[in-house]
This record gives structure tokens, C-alpha cells and sequence, in this order.
């Protein structure tokens, strides 16, 4: 039995918003002297949890939960960074290994000014919930 793994499923979420474009960063944005994009995602990933499948208790099911976070200098264009992300995340991922149901979206807070920068940012966090069987 092979417990499954939470990396490969956020490796694929992170390459089907870099396919629409989008520039990706896991856990964060970067910190440094080199500026950010004007509009760039991040995605905050959960740990998953496995669970059976029959009473031979196999943990084969992977259940994740995670937050693409929008980030943009305008709020039109978080709401556009937003609508993007949607879009690369409507159909199922590609895991190796594994099969994926589509990425359910669980919604999330509204649209933030990030004051604490400069110059400010605006922020849409949008949660989803991923989850898998082997292939």
C-alpha cells in the first residue's frame, strides 16, 4: 500500500496556472530587492489527508484542501488574476499515477487592500479542494 503523496498534486496545480500565464509561487511571494510582477498567484497548500476505501483500510484516497491567493497592484486586476486561475483550474489535474476529480472551488473572503506595502497590493485568496485515487 502506497500512502499518497500531497507534493505531485500541488506540483499540478502549480503548472496549470503557469500554462494560462500566470506567475506561480508556493507559500509566498518572494522576498528581495528585484520587483514582483504586477499580478501573480500564490498557492498555500494544506497537508491532504488519506482515507480508506474498503474495510482492508487502504489509504489510497487523497483529500486536499489549498488557497490561490491573487495578487495584483489594482483590484481590477486581482479580479482578473482571479478569473484566470479559475479558468486554468476548471479541469481535472494531470498526477501521475493518479486518477483527479475536478478541482472543487470553496470560495473565500473578498477582495483585500494590502496596506503594509508599498506600493500597495490587492489580494483574493480562493480556496479549493482537491481529490484523488489511484489510476
Amino acid at each position: 500500500m502506497t500512502i499518497p503523496a500531497v507534493l505531485p498534486h500541488v506540483a499540478a496545480i502549480q503548472a496549470a496556472l503557469a500554462a494560462a500565464g500566470l506567475t506561480v509561487y508556493l507559500g509566498g511571494a518572494p522576498a528581495g530587492p528585484a520587483p514582483l510582477p504586477k499580478s501573480y498567484v500564490v498557492v498555500y497548500s494544506g497537508p491532504g489527508a488519506s482515507s480508506t476505501d474498503s474495510l482492508a483500510d487502504d489509504r489510497t484516497t487523497l483529500d486536499v484542501l489549498l488557497q490561490v491567493t491573487c495578487v495584483a497592484t489594482t483590484p481590477d486586476g486581482a479580479l482578473g488574476t482571479a478569473d484566470r486561475a479559475r479558468a486554468a483550474l476548471s479541469p481535472a489535474l494531470a498526477v501521475d499515477g493518479r486518477a483527479t476529480w475536478r478541482p472543487e472551488e470553496l470560495g473565500g473572503p473578498p477582495l483585500q487592500r494590502d496596506d503594509d506595502v508599498t506600493p500597495p497590493l490587492y489580494y483574493l485568496p480562493i480556496q479549493y479542494r482537491i481529490r484523488s485515487i489511484p489510476a
